[in-house]
């Protein structure tokens, strides 16, 4: 891609609106990109409201909603290159969360049950239909880049547009949030699972060394490890790594508690279970995605079934 300036179409689908956002963290470098791109299309920025023909196609946020399928759809269409930004668009998201619930139950909890909500009906005319599932931008049309974070890092977006504009392969590693984090693993005599109000992490020491459950060393680095950095365990939001989403027996639950009771006195069952019980925290940007969903280890249904019989 060189001579014109490239042309640039983004989408904005099921998600908070921080990747678009995000684009704009690029500060100063941001400067460099617009050099070489035109941006033709942006929620954020333009009054576009059709779809014209770009090179690339930029899609934030998980397909749920009949509008978020359409304009995903006619993204594809029009855009050489679709980059799908962001770990909704890539694995589905926290609305993957939806999926332990019924559509029904949401729309319910939403707008009879909120106690906001002074209505007693569901909207059917001035909104999309909400779709059963909330599903990955990649299940419903193809795509050529895959950026995730919550929203992306800086770093990462100015590398993956600048590789599309200079038609090269991006730089981008297959590291876990742990190969950027400054602590140190070590064997403890810890016996008990901490919460992250409970007690004040050692800043050199692995949040799991200590009991508290940190997600850095399933994730895949797509943030430069902030969180584990400055005292915050990891969340997971850049989405697991790729020996989590291909191996059919290694899944988030299982890698953690295995690592963190070789680290502590604190049994893999009963850190399994912990973690079970949360679920929806610990799974909550992957779970849309069939490469977690269908896991035979992943059974969200039968652990909040185990929640609230207890």
């Amino acid at each position: 891609m060189s001579g014109d300036k490239i042309r640039l179409n983004t989408e904005w689908l099921c998600d908070c609106g921080g990747c678009h956002v995000a684009l704009v963290d690029l500060h100063e470098k941001i400067l460099n990109v617009l050099e070489s791109v035109e941006i033709q299309k942006c929620p954020v920025l333009t009054d576009e409201k059709l779809y014209p023909e770009a090179d690339i196609g930029i899609l934030t946020g998980s397909i749920r909603t009949e509008h978020d399928r359409h304009a995903a759809e006619e993204m594809r269409k029009k855009c050489k290159t679709i980059i799908a930004f962001g770990t909704c668009a890539v694995y589905g998201g926290l609305h993957g969360a939806g999926l332990a619930h019924s559509r029904e139950e949401i729309m319910n909890h939403v707008y009879r049950k909120s106690p906001t909500t002074k209505t007693d009906f569901l909207p059917d005319s001035e909104i999309t239909t909400l779709e059963k599932l909330v599903t990955p931008i990649d299940e419903v049309i193809d795509v050529d880049l895959y950026l995730p974070g919550c929203p992306p890092h800086a770093h990462f977006i100015f590398e993956g547009l600048s590789s599309l504009i200079e038609n090269r392969q991006p730089k981008a590693r297959q590291e876990t949030v742990c190969a950027g984090c400054k602590r140190t693993m070590k064997k403890t005599e810890v016996t008990e699972i901490k919460a992250s109000h409970e007690g004040m992490p050692d800043d050199d020491t692995c949040f799991l060394s200590q009991g508290y459950i940190c997600l850095g060393s399933v994730t895949l680095d797509r943030c430069l490890a902030p969180c584990p950095n400055h005292g915050v365990m990891c969340s997971g939001c850049a989405g697991p790594t790729m020996q989590i989403l291909t191996e059919p027996t290694h899944d988030i639950r299982t890698e953690i508690s295995e690592r963190m009771s070789r680290l502590t006195k604190i049994d893999a069952q009963t850190i399994k279970t912990h973690m079970e019980k949360s679920a929806k925290t610990h799974y909550a940007y992957a779970m849309a995605t069939k490469m977690i969903g269908n896991k035979p280890t992943f059974l969200i249904n039968k652990w909040i079934a185990d929640v609230e019989a207890q």
